[in-house]
């Protein structure tokens, strides 16, 4: 590979509450309505207001002030408000926002990471300064794990001895910027009693990588989410196809996006798959593949 993997992505900014600006990739975004009538969905969680009709298909819309602890849009503001239709985690998902601002072009290399001192109840995964706004990343995947509880329960998916015995002896690395989805790729390997290593974004995952060949033990599977604060998924797996130095591990990039643009330029930079979370019975056999290249 003769350049660096660049690919700047657009943010859509929106308002929740006040003057306060948050950002969401354009690549999880179908389409911007305005306010509908919704039907109600009983036994619900407080911040789903109902489904609205989106090409044919019923489509729970969420609150997001509600959903992240702001108070939910009253009546009179839901009739100004816009709808975010989103595609995210293989469903439709439509999001209720005080205010649709502008769409922007972003380079995740400028993307900061939340401070620590919000702790892991924040739902956001990284701050960008556009012009001296600070644009909050909203953790999507935190956001619909609030509201949907369940989608965290990951099928318990049958492995043989052999297959799994496999799987243990290789050098597996996780990294995503997501709580929620370190939490999904930990319990599916904690329960086949698999050792990993994992960390939250791509920097510290280009040093483990590095840090492990020194080591003698190098890096077999690699597992990343794509949109992460600093080095995202990839110009991490550019950097990794560029650097002869390493024993090239199998590289899954495993992203909440549907997008097949995004899938396709995956594997421009090297990646050998591109998964959509989650489907750990999908994961684990990608991973097998991997292992055949390990061996």
């Amino acid at each position: 590979m003769s350049s660096k993997a660049t690919q700047t992505q657009k943010l859509l900014l929106f308002r929740l509450s006040g003057s306060r600006l948050f950002g969401l990739g354009t690549l999880k975004i179908r389409e911007i309505l305005p306010f509908m009538h919704l039907t109600k969905l009983p036994h619900s969680h407080h911040a789903v207001i109902g489904t609205a009709t989106f090409r044919g298909s019923a489509v729970p819309v969420i609150d997001m002030a509600a959903a992240v602890g702001y108070p939910p849009l009253t009546k009179e503001e839901q009739e100004k408000a816009s709808i975010i239709i989103t595609d995210i985690q293989r469903q439709e998902i439509g999001f209720l926002v005080r205010g649709v601002q502008q769409i922007i072009e972003a380079d995740w290399k400028h993307v900061m990471p939340p401070p620590k001192a919000l702790g892991d109840k924040a739902f956001i995964t990284g701050l960008l300064d556009v012009d001296g706004d600070i644009i909050q990343l909203l953790d999507v995947e935190l956001l619909l794990a609030k509201v949907y509880p369940e989608s965290l329960n990951t099928d318990d998916v049958v492995l043989t001895d052999v297959q799994s015995g496999t799987l243990k002896s290789v050098n597996i690395l996780l990294v995503d910027d997501s709580q929620v989805a370190r939490k999904q790729l930990s319990d599916v390997l904690d329960s086949k009693d698999i050792s990993y290593q994992v960390t939250s974004n791509g920097d510290e995952a280009l040093q483990i990588l590095l840090k492990d060949e020194e080591l003698g033990r190098p890096i077999d599977i690699l597992v990343s989410d794509i949109e992460m604060p600093g080095l995202d998924g990839y110009e991490l797996t550019f950097n990794i196809r560029d650097n002869n130095t390493l024993k090239q591990p199998y590289i899954i990039l495993h992203t909440s996006l549907n997008s097949e643009m995004s899938l396709s330029y995956a594997n421009q930079v090297g990646a050998n798959e591109a998964l959509t979370k989650f489907d750990a019975d999908e994961l684990l056999q990608a991973m097998l593949r991997g292992t055949e290249q390990a061996g």
